[in-house]
């Protein structure tokens, strides 16, 4: 299983919008969105712009499944935001989340050369918390009723990990190299 991170583009928006706007994946995401193909120009136009994002398709051997990025980089204080989805279900529990986690932390911290790498994840949201938890990201907090979503105000559970925490503790874990395009 050949795992890569391409970087978007303007072929893969209608793809992406299908995805985001899939109940598997927009019930784990802070909202629900009706988007149209010129609402995902407009946010390509904005992230192609945009020196402190990095948006990639995740592909395993040629099949685009999902979506990886990295926000809010900050090089005065050296952090910045991540997440993941993988929106075809035919993929998930095959040991991806291992290889994304444990590559990202490598390019974050050796590549972008950040000194923190975080994320919000929907308290709901149990086995990505556990998935970070498993490869060395910690709670740091919680944001109660911090978003509201159909109504309904769901709590956030903010994670991160330490360079130096990554550094120790990364020859626990077996993974595979994967290609990361630059973007």
């Amino acid at each position: 299983m050949n795992i890569s991170l391409k970087k978007i583009k303007l072929e893969n928006l209608e793809m992406i919008m299908k995805w985001r706007m899939s109940p598997q994946v927009s019930q784990y995401m802070y909202s629900d969105p009706q988007l149209t193909l010129k609402k995902q120009k407009d946010w390509f136009n904005e992230i192609v712009a945009d020196e402190t994002v990095k948006y990639w398709i995740i592909s395993i051997d040629g099949t685009d499944i999902g979506l990886l990025y990295i926000t809010e980089m900050d090089i005065v204080n050296h952090r910045c935001n991540w997440a993941y989805y993988i929106a075809d279900e035919s993929f998930r529990g095959r040991g991806i989340g291992t290889a994304l986690e444990c590559n990202t932390y490598d390019y974050v911290f050796d590549v972008l050369k950040m000194n923190k790498l975080c994320c919000e994840v929907l308290c709901a949201n149990e086995k990505v918390i556990a998935i970070h938890q498993k490869f060395g990201s910690e709670i740091e907090g919680m944001r109660k009723q911090h978003i509201c979503k159909n109504g309904n105000y769901l709590d956030i559970v903010e994670m991160a990990i330490l360079k130096e925490k990554w550094q120790k503790i990364k020859s626990k874990y077996t993974y595979k190299k994967i290609y990361i395009e630059e973007i």
